[in-house]
């Protein structure tokens, strides 16, 4: 019997183009999650969740823009029932280390009925030349909120080994994978590491979180600015310095190390000027 397909939501995102890639090319009918997708998902319109969802076996979670935007929890706990009447199998959700509404989304995953696997992860590598402190990196300043905090920083890609091997191997199911770096990392310590492997001097530029809100503020409104200034407040408190096994455990390997990571994005030139 072929297996039934998979459903990447957020196909088009960070770990999900990840994902969806590593699956097709692993030869497993992997859709995507996506408004532009064929058969469209969009989590804003829960009219197409049904469509996207039938005959799909798993499904990778992942909310957009936040679990801790308004309606997130109600729109998580509908598709659970609309998931769970097309026939799903099982869902692996991905959720931020640290993040309470993360962890009322995955009490919710919890009370589907479904089997499931969750993915916490901490901060992003990737953030570094993939968002918007590329500008500033090229700059030569790392402006970050939480004073000396530490974070165990971890590339995506291995985020992405370990969101895969658990869409693969039902065996997961159950599993919570703590998934960070291997050591943390305080932001100086990352300016540090950045130019060493750019070339150039990078210096972290600590901000407080009322000029943070306020960046935002001006950039993408009050309500967005709101609720990332409280999700930078919960998280950036000290509570993830600490290191998880989670990539370790699924994947049996260690995580990519910062300066390997930021070393390697150099070479590729993620940091190079444009012309």
């Amino acid at each position: 019997m072929t297996p039934k397909p998979i459903l990447i939501t957020g196909a088009t995102g960070k770990t999900g183009a990840r994902v969806l890639a590593q699956l097709k090319a692993a030869g497993h009918d992997a859709h995507s999650g996506s408004r532009k997708a064929p058969i469209p998902f969009d989590w804003d319109d829960p009219a197409t969740w049904e469509k996207a969802l039938r005959d799909m076996r798993d499904v990778y979670v992942n909310y957009h823009p936040d679990y801790a935007f308004p309606e997130a929890i109600v729109n998580l706990t509908r598709f659970t029932r609309v998931a769970a009447s097309c026939g799903v199998e099982r869902l692996v959700i991905l959720i931020g280390r640290g993040e309470n509404h993360a962890q009322l989304s995955e009490g919710v995953i919890g009370r589907s009925g479904l089997n499931y696997t969750n993915v916490c992860s901490a901060w992003f590598s990737q953030n570094f030349f993939e968002v918007s402190l590329w500008e500033p990196v090229m700059a030569g300043v790392v402006p970050m909120a939480g004073g000396d905090l530490e974070e165990p920083i971890i590339d995506i890609d291995d985020l992405a080994d370990v969101i895969v091997e658990a869409l693969m191997d039902a065996g997961h199911s159950g599993q919570t994978y703590e998934c960070t770096g291997p050591r943390l990392l305080s932001f100086a310590e990352v300016a540090d590491i950045l130019s060493g492997a750019m070339g150039r001097r990078v210096d972290h530029l600590p901000i407080s979180f009322e000029d943070f809100h306020a960046e935002l503020e001006a950039t993408s409104g009050t309500v967005f600015a709101d609720i990332v200034t409280g999700i930078a407040r919960e998280t950036f408190d000290g509570r993830n310095a600490d290191i998880g096994d989670g990539v370790m455990r699924a994947i049996g390997r260690a995580p990519r190390d910062f300066t390997k990571f930021a070393q390697a994005a150099a070479a590729a030139g993620k940091w190079a000027k444009a012309t």
